[in-house]
């Protein structure tokens, strides 16, 4: 299995800057998938972003600009860059693990920003 444990949310102004982190480890695949999704109350959880082992990217349309994702193999560690952070931006930030047969969620992350 893989474990995915979420760090870096906290309450920030609109308009800052902030970096979440995700370090994994267990049973990782040298091929895989990191994503982020968020999750607000009452919504289902929407994917924010992936990346490949290989540094490809995939961006939800209305994101990309604000959000970066990247990752370090060597540290199995994947990050998500969020600039100019909106109100709308509040949510439960949520790092996934995808490899062969195996998906695996973190506990997920806190983000609040205020207006």
């Amino acid at each position: 299995q893989v474990q995915l444990v979420e760090s870096g949310g906290g309450l920030v102004q609109a308009g800052g800057s902030l970096r979440l982190s995700c370090a994994a480890s267990g049973s990782i695949r040298s091929i895989n998938t990191m994503s982020w999704y968020r999750q607000v109350p009452g919504k289902q959880r929407e994917l924010v972003a992936s990346i490949g082992s290989g540094g490809g990217t995939i961006y939800a349309d209305s994101l990309k600009g604000r959000f970066t994702i990247s990752r370090d193999n060597a540290k199995n560690m994947v990050y998500l860059a969020i600039d100019s952070l909106k109100p709308e931006d509040t949510a439960v930030y949520y790092c996934k693990y995808s490899g062969y047969s195996i998906t695996s969620w973190g506990q997920g992350t806190q983000v609040t920003v205020s207006s």
